[in-house]
């Protein structure tokens, strides 16, 4: 089984779209795929359920059915960093409950599992616990989403140095429109981004406002 980590030069930069995108993709070439937002915050209740709008709209595009807290271990309601969220509601989130939970979909009859994470790279979870530690262990491969927005040029490249630097392997890098008003010359930032990182753009993909809708992997570079 393929095990794809998708991470952020920053929070609200679009992963959940390129998440799903990617998913959509891997579906397009008939392969299982399962999805999991292992830590979420700003969850909302849902029959008695707390359940995050990402990993809901991760599990829409998925073509396998797992049950909600396979997808989502660690949901909190409250907006705000998981590991203030967790020490608020008395929990620790805990290395191996994440292991254990990507082990068991590894059992499963799956082809791969996206994983979407929250936040930007060196995001903390505990004390001493942070999630590139988490994504190493279970051996996931690493997507960078950018997030077209002033700045992006240097997140970019600073996330992209921590992650090789933690020992992870890139797939490659996708760029993300946020907002319906494209960034200030967001023509020579996406140029510069293919100039200056070292690795495969995947995609570029523009400000979808309806995109849980829409095929997105139209958005996909073509790569030999």
């Amino acid at each position: 089984m393929n095990t794809y980590f998708i991470t952020g030069t920053d929070t609200d930069t679009g992963k959940t779209v390129a998440a799903c995108a990617f998913v959509q993709s891997l579906v397009k070439r008939e392969k299982n795929v399962a999805v999991m937002k292992p830590v979420a915050s700003g969850c909302y209740w849902q029959n008695g359920q707390l359940v995050n709008e990402d990993a809901l709209n991760l599990m829409q595009h998925s073509n396998t059915a797992f049950d909600y807290d396979r997808v989502n271990p660690y949901a909190f309601e409250a907006a705000i960093a998981p590991h203030i969220a967790a020490t608020d509601n008395g929990v620790v989130i805990e290395k191996e409950k994440l292991m254990t939970a990507v082990e068991w979909f590894r059992q499963q009859p799956i082809d791969s599992l996206v994983i979407e994470g929250a936040g930007g790279w060196q995001l903390p979870l505990a004390p001493g616990l942070r999630m590139p530690e988490v994504v190493k262990d279970i051996n996931a491969r690493v997507i960078l989403v950018v997030g077209l927005k002033l700045g992006c040029l240097n997140h970019a490249l600073l996330s992209l140095q921590s992650i090789r630097q933690e020992g992870c392997d890139v797939v490659g890098w996708i760029a993300v429109q946020t907002g319906p008003e494209p960034m200030p010359r967001q023509e020579e930032n996406l140029a510069s981004l293919r100039e200056l990182l070292c690795t495969q753009e995947l995609a570029y993909i523009p400000y979808v406002p309806d995109w849980p809708e829409k095929d997105l992997t139209i958005y996909f570079r073509k790569h030999d």
